[in-house]
């Protein structure tokens, strides 16, 4: 899946890996989907204090293994519903 043949016969990489990320999941409310919320750190552009910012991310999970808690391994993918772009790779750790 990582190769793709090119009309030489050849097998080369992909231009562009797929964006792997890691947060904690904050929903499980839905069918197949669970809220997966990022923590990024970033420099301030201006006055450079490190500052924290969180994006949530619907990811898809078919057979709704994680839950509320846990820590997961998402994967970017194309897109599944309007708002669905990533789908669960792994449950990294379980909520205790």
């Amino acid at each position: 899946m990582a190769d793709k043949q090119s009309p030489t016969g050849t097998t080369e990489p992909r231009e562009n890996a797929r964006k792997v990320r890691e947060g904690l999941v904050v929903s499980d409310a839905m069918d197949a989907t669970v809220v997966v919320a990022v923590i990024e750190r970033v420099r301030h552009p201006r006055y450079g204090k490190t500052v924290q910012r969180t994006k949530r991310l619907y990811v898809h999970d078919g057979d709704n293994s994680a839950k509320v808690g846990d820590r997961v391994r998402v994967v970017e993918t194309r897109p599944l519903s309007k708002l669905k772009r990533w789908r669960l790779s792994e449950v990294l750790e379980r909520a205790r």
